[in-house]
């Protein structure tokens, strides 16, 4: 007997099948032809139009093809599926419709985002995004086998005495949850299992990392965790826990039933109110994890190149700085899919010192500021201390190129085309010095730079659970393997995107803690299926958004001329519409195959539409240069006499007036 949620997911997927096959229009052998290409021509460097068969070309000409418009550009969307598994006895069985309707009411379709774009961009894509949602109820196997491995773990963890939350390690639910998750396929989307296993004998939240919390060292415990598959889960039940800015600032989970994490341990709710908190949850998680905003551009090179420079002092001290281990938390991606095609990416270590580097130092002395806080002790005092501040030096840095690559010995890297400098600053001072009062690590567009002092940990401005975030200053691992991500591939923090609606950066922690390599709160350098699909997704979406601006500005080229047909001639228009209609489907062929997460296919028909998109240009170029100005003679208008004689009249009147004016205005007493 097939299961529903197996009829569901089939469903789903042929949804998804006929969506993308309505935006393609339904051209006779080309599918497969194109197939055919992306096995014999993956790199797409050959132009397959050249090689079309001529049934297949006059398909592409035919009337019947929508014609060349800015809203077929427009238009392009990305099917983002996903499927929700309630997880536990506690949720009714019309839970899934309830939250369905939640869930469809609040998410739009909308662009993606830029939270830094280039100068002359603004700050979405041309290409929109909508979601396909599943909710089905899990099987009542999956919440028993989760719920004995929790109270049997429960059960053998002792109380914490400086916390009221037992802490458990998050591979009690994580291993479960992952089998099961194998176990759904086809895999067509992000899995999000809601779980709520209802009231345990003590309260409890997750442990992402070894060891407890000690009065030097602050473990942030959660309730969420992201996979590297596309799974995640969330269990409600666990906490109530709260981390973010310690006193106040945007971003704070606060404890109690504000916030949907929080829902189940406020005040009893009704099963609607309950279910509105779960989508917004699910909302949220959408935004964030599912389509983040893009951090800036990326657009696409074969080579990827990062070149850490270790500025340091005389005394290196790899604790806390090891670069083998950023080098292998990227390879290690880099081996499960991180990179697109051919693409290659290496590191290259080099040192500088300090001493001998007088340019390093003018950086550091420029951009050093201080502020002032007050503390209360026996008494309010003011305290001074000092920072960095990342945009002079990253002025400073970027005034001093050659200079820096000469004390370096940078050698000229011409064979690759993106080179990312990651400049580490390892200062042999005993103050705490950050980067903008709060960072360790700063990206840049262009570079990233890091400090560090001798210090080993200062009170952040964060709290975790009640109590403050240490931040271990002479770490720099993960802030590096984070920045690392922001500049060579675009990818947004966790706790940032750019909203639209409030036009600015939006600020939000929920999902900072666990497999994240951002934030004050995460401790693993991993990375999850968020930061993979990022990574890959942001490379494709800029060069999908650069042929659009770039089709867009054709199509504005050839409504200046009068439009195609006045512009173009008979073999040029056929031609034109040719190129159009396949430069079009392989657009839409690239946008399905992202819905799919087939990043590699959709890398292909991207690379491939480049052939067309030139092409269209050529034929505009070219048609526009033969474009000859013609002069129409007219006749010149007749010269108003009338209108020009009368001045004259009215100034000879004045001027007869003037001189017979004894005469005309003679005294009358003079007559008597």
């Amino acid at each position: 007997m097939i299961k529903p949620t197996t009829i569901t997911a089939v469903l789903l997927h042929l949804l998804l099948l006929i969506t993308t096959s309505i935006t393609a229009a339904p051209i006779l052998g080309l599918d497969s032809f194109l197939s055919q290409q992306s096995r014999f021509d993956p790199k797409a460097t050959n132009d397959s139009f050249l090689s079309l068969p001529p049934s297949i070309k006059k398909s592409l000409s035919l009337p019947s093809l929508p014609p060349p418009s800015l809203s077929s550009l427009l238009s392009l969307k990305l099917n983002i599926p996903i499927t929700v598994k309630l997880v536990g006895p506690t949720f009714p069985s019309s839970s899934s419709t309830l939250l369905s309707n939640f869930i469809s009411a609040a998410i739009t379709s909308d662009k993606f985002q830029i939270i830094a774009p280039f100068s002359h961009q603004t700050h979405h894509l041309s290409i929109s995004y909508s979601l396909h949602i599943e909710i089905s109820h899990s099987p009542s196997s999956l919440s028993r086998l989760l719920s004995d491995g929790l109270k049997s773990e429960i059960s053998k963890t002792p109380s914490s005495l400086r916390s009221q939350l037992v802490s458990i390690d998050y591979t009690v639910f994580d291993d479960v949850v992952k089998k099961d998750f194998e176990k759904q396929k086809p895999h067509d989307g992000v899995y999000i299992y809601l779980i709520n296993l209802g009231a345990q004998t003590k309260t409890y939240a997750y442990n992402y990392g070894n060891g407890e919390s000690s009065p030097a060292f602050t473990k942030c415990l959660g309730s969420i965790w992201t996979g590297k598959d596309r799974y995640l889960w969330i269990d409600l039940a666990a906490g109530p826990v709260d981390y973010g800015p310690a006193l106040s600032g945007d971003g704070v989970l606060p404890r109690g039933e504000f916030h949907p994490l929080a829902a189940l341990h406020g005040r009893p709710k009704s099963q609607k109110a309950l279910l509105a908190d779960l989508a917004s949850l699910i909302w949220s998680a959408y935004q964030v994890l599912l389509v983040p905003s893009l951090r800036i551009p990326v657009p696409f090179e074969n080579s990827l190149l990062v070149q850490i420079i270790h500025i340091h002092s005389g005394i290196k001290d790899s604790q806390g700085l090891d670069l083998k281990l950023i080098e292998s938390t990227f390879m290690d991606e880099v081996r499960d899919g991180l990179l697109l095609g051919d693409q290659s990416l290496k590191f290259k270590n080099y040192e500088v010192s300090l001493q001998e580097c007088a340019i390093c130092s003018f950086a550091v002395s420029r951009s050093t500021t201080a502020y002032t806080s007050r503390y209360l002790f026996d008494n309010y005092t003011l305290i001074v201390s000092e920072y960095l501040d990342s945009k002079r030096m990253h002025q400073v840095l970027s005034d001093s190129l050659e200079e820096m690559r000469r004390v370096a010995k940078l050698p000229f890297e011409d064979d690759y085309g993106r080179v990312l400098p990651v400049y580490v600053f390892d200062l042999d001072l005993s103050n705490i010095l950050l980067l903008d009062r709060y960072h360790q690590s700063v990206a840049f567009k262009d570079m990233v730079i890091a400090v560090r002092t001798k210090n080993t940990q200062t009170v952040s401005d964060y709290s975790c659970n009640g109590r403050h975030v240490f931040t271990q200053t002479r770490e720099l691992e993960r802030p590096l393997v984070g920045s690392i991500l922001q500049s060579m591939w675009g990818v947004s923090p966790t706790h940032l995107l750019w909203s639209p609606r409030h036009n600015t950066t939006l600020v939000d922690y929920t999902w900072s803690v666990g497999q994240t390599p951002f934030g004050p709160f995460s401790e693993i350098t991993s990375l999850s299926f968020v930061q993979k699909d990022a990574a890959r997704r942001n490379v494709l979406l800029t060069s999908l958004n650069y042929s659009i601006t770039s089709a867009i500005d054709v199509l504005d080229s050839i409504a200046a001329h009068g439009g195609e047909k006045k512009l173009l001639k008979q073999n040029q228009h056929a031609a034109f519409i040719q190129r159009w209609n396949l430069f079009k489907y392989k657009l839409d062929k690239a946008v399905s195959a992202l819905s799919h997460f087939d990043f590699e296919m959709a890398l292909y028909f991207v690379k491939s539409s480049d052939h067309d998109l030139y092409s269209i240009h050529s034929l505009v170029y070219a048609a526009s240069q033969d474009v000859e100005a013609s002069l129409v003679c007219f006749s010149d208008p007749p010269i108003p006499w009338g209108s020009l004689a009368t001045p004259g009249v009215i100034c000879f009147i004045l001027i007869y007036a003037y001189t017979q004016r004894e005469k005309l205005f003679s005294n009358k007493r003079k007559q008597f």
